[in-house]
């Protein structure tokens, strides 16, 4: 447990740093920010001190604490300066929680004239939450063999301390990937004429696939085809796997079934779309493609900006956004939702299950990326996806409890436990926002953004009594 304490202390720590960071670069909310910075940093000195010892280490059941409290208290130590600026306790966490999930979602209005400082906090809880989160899905979620999650161990051994002490210089390569392309983004951002401020922002906003803006009107404020293609290619590779992007460079290969089957899936959505909307709505091709692609890609890799109110496209448009909300991006990314991995995995299997009926003496395996899909793996996949849905269930009918429509409960839900931000429907679709809603019900969303981003079991397994039981503590 001590190894536990430890981290969360240093990550108070971390965020003291950031905090004195934006108050050096904005003045006007520096105030704001020094006070958070010194509740952190001394909250969390003096718990990294309390905890260090000697005895530091690892154990696999502290796994799971560590990666559901690391979260919260990144969450807390985020909200501080929003809280102490002008949002309430609830709003603040909801922002916080919300940009260091990378889900999107906001109760803030106004943003065009908000303080510099606070639009630069909540751009950079998004870089850390996208970043937090590969290092989280490559080097501990693996161990702790959460929802299929095995696929991306770095090598066969169980040895759980090796296998962390591996994945997490794997991790560290996909830092700087993720830095390279963030700084190419910001780049290709300025050159298609935005500020250097907002380049730098949206670039942490995008490959973060976080979605935050600047501006009430989304991204939508920048009325350019050539930055919504590129802002469109970026949030594309943020929710890439960043293993795919090592293999890349180290071994030559970009072959991944999950990348093909995720690219060739949006190809033919943004398609049949596309068509619809010229046709529909009587705009030319290249129009059309190019709100079709930027707004499927965004909600599909879980990014959410918005240029438009795609609600207004019709029914079958409102309806297909709404499944594509819950199908995400690539395992391993920063994007959030089910993952294309997931999905395939799971195909497979209900077409695998189909054919044992029809033919009850045959032997069908699932395959994926060319080998056989263990039985741990296939049942994590499975349990994770009925979790998916009963979570998503269970998160409905409770704001259903507290007014909303079974639309906007829905829709509440599923953009929140998937991570992506606007939903659908003239409260929380593309056009609105969560301000509106009532403390309870942002709360229960909190909750919700955070099951989302910890792909649930990690959390849920601490609702056990015998994971207290079995966890082990320092003598």
């Amino acid at each position: 447990m001590n190894f536990v304490f430890f981290i969360n202390g240093l990550v108070l720590l971390f965020f003291a740093l950031l905090m004195v960071l934006d108050a050096l670069f904005f003045g006007e909310t520096g105030y704001f920010f020094l006070i958070s910075a010194l509740f952190a940093g001394l909250t969390g000195g003096a718990i990294s001190l309390a905890s260090s010892s000697s005895t530091l280490g690892l154990h696999r059941l502290h796994t799971f604490l560590l990666t559901s409290s690391v979260w919260i208290t990144a969450a807390v130590a985020g909200s501080l300066p929003l809280y102490l600026w002008n949002l309430s306790a609830v709003d603040a966490l909801f922002e916080a929680m919300s940009g260091i999930t990378t889900t999107g979602s906001t109760v803030m209005t106004g943003l065009d004239a908000t303080p510099r400082g606070i639009i630069l906090w909540r751009a950079i809880l998004q870089a850390v939450g996208g970043v937090g989160f590969i290092v989280t899905g490559i080097a501990l979620l693996p161990i702790l063999k959460v929802g299929g999650m095995q696929l991306f161990r770095t090598e066969s051994s169980d040895k759980g301390e090796k296998e962390l002490q591996n994945a997490t210089s794997f991790a560290s390569v996909t830092l700087r990937i993720y830095l390279f392309l963030m700084a190419a983004c910001a780049f290709v951002y300025l050159l298609g004429g935005m500020s250097v401020f907002d380049a730098i922002t949206h670039a942490m906003t995008t490959l973060s696939t976080g979605g935050y803006s600047g501006y009430d009107a989304s991204f939508g404020h920048f009325d350019s085809a050539f930055l919504q293609w590129a802002a469109t290619l970026f949030m594309l590779l943020g929710a890439l796997p960043f293993a795919w992007y090592v293999r890349g460079v180290y071994r030559g290969t970009f072959r991944s079934e999950q990348v093909f089957a995720m690219l060739v899936s949006l190809g033919v959505v943004i398609g049949v779309l596309t068509i619809w909307l010229a046709l529909t709505a009587h705009v030319d091709l290249f129009s059309a493609a190019t709100l079709v692609a930027f707004n499927v890609v965004s909600v599909v890799t879980t990014t959410g900006y918005a240029t438009t109110d795609y609600t207004q496209w019709g029914s079958f448009a409102v309806a297909v956004f709404f499944v594509l909300t819950a199908v995400g991006g690539c395992t391993g990314s920063t994007a959030g939702g089910a993952k294309a991995m997931r999905w395939l995995i799971f195909g497979r299997a209900l077409k695998a299950q189909i054919r044992k009926i029809a033919i009850p003496h045959s032997v069908i395996a699932v395959h994926y990326e060319g080998r056989r899909v263990e039985d741990e793996v296939m049942n994590g996949v499975m349990a994770f996806m009925m979790f998916f849905v009963l979570t998503l269930g269970l998160l409905s009918v409770l704001l259903s409890l507290f007014g909303l429509d079974f639309a906007t409960a829905t829709s509440a839900a599923l953009t929140s436990l998937a991570n992506v931000g606007p939903g659908v429907g003239s409260v929380i679709g593309p056009a609105g926002n969560f301000a509106s809603l009532g403390d309870p019900v942002k709360l229960i969303l909190t909750l919700a953004m955070f099951l989302g981003r910890l792909e649930m079991i990690t959390v849920y397994v601490l609702l056990l009594p015998i994971f207290w039981q079995e966890l082990p503590t320092e003598r």
